[in-house]
């Protein structure tokens, strides 16, 4: 067989393997992985199929791979800030500081590599709501150690509320950070313009002052009890 000469489109790519990967990393944001073909991201990166195998043998690692080379350097990053806040003596202090150490990162590394900025950001949104397997896999790979590091942190900080408590309060986070990084025109409409949502520094101070407040509610088990509407029996 006769091979096509490349396209100068193809010629003109410096690195294929960075395109193929920004390609995927703009298709899976948008469409989801299950969605997404080999043959899908090869055309975006005006390459041939064998590229996407060639560099990175499965779509699988082409995930994989996407979510390395973001969350590494970032996870690093929360990790070098863990360590300083929990050297804070004050324990309302070092709290702050352990919330801000998890917020910090997303928000200034959001323009670069090293945490991806808003379409990243929503690629682990899709990521998280598709449920498939194997994105829960890389998740867990990538995600485990740093969360349960910071868990853990904040128990210590928090001794008295349950460690299953934080686990949901974390998990809330997340949510919420998710949700401020992708969607900041919302904050915007919504404060009629009073606030914005593209202020990253307001962002991340009203992350972290709403999420040590709702780390430090009472456990769910010494909350007030709901008031209970009384029962009505049927007439007889």
């Amino acid at each position: 067989m006769v091979r096509k000469p490349a396209s100068k489109e193809t010629a003109r790519k410096p690195n294929m393997r960075e395109a193929i990967l920004a390609a995927a990393e703009e298709l899976f944001a948008t469409n989801g992985f299950n969605a997404v073909s080999v043959r899908d991201i090869a055309q975006a990166a005006g390459a041939n199929p064998g590229s996407v195998t060639y560099h990175f043998k499965t779509k699988d690692g082409l995930l994989l791979e996407i979510y390395r080379r973001h969350c590494g350097p970032m996870n690093l990053r929360r990790f070098e800030l863990l360590a300083a806040a929990k050297r804070v003596r004050d324990l309302q202090d070092r709290l702050e500081a352990i919330v801000r150490a998890y917020v910090v990162p997303a928000f200034t590394s959001g323009s670069d590599l090293a945490g991806g900025g808003a379409r990243f950001t929503r690629l682990r949104a899709v990521m998280s709501a598709e449920g498939n397997e194997v994105a829960r896999k890389i998740i867990a790979q990538t995600f485990d150690d740093t969360s349960h590091a910071f868990i853990d942190a904040i128990h210590e900080s928090l001794p008295h509320i349950p460690r299953t408590d934080i686990v949901w309060r974390s998990h809330f986070l997340l949510g919420a950070l998710y949700y401020s990084l992708v969607t900041p025109d919302r904050v915007s409409r919504l404060s009629r313009g009073e606030a914005d949502g593209g202020d990253a520094a307001s962002a991340i101070e009203q992350l972290v002052q709403a999420t040590v407040a709702a780390f430090q509610a009472l456990p769910l088990d010494h909350a007030a009890p709901a008031r209970r509407r009384p029962v009505v029996g049927s007439k007889t």
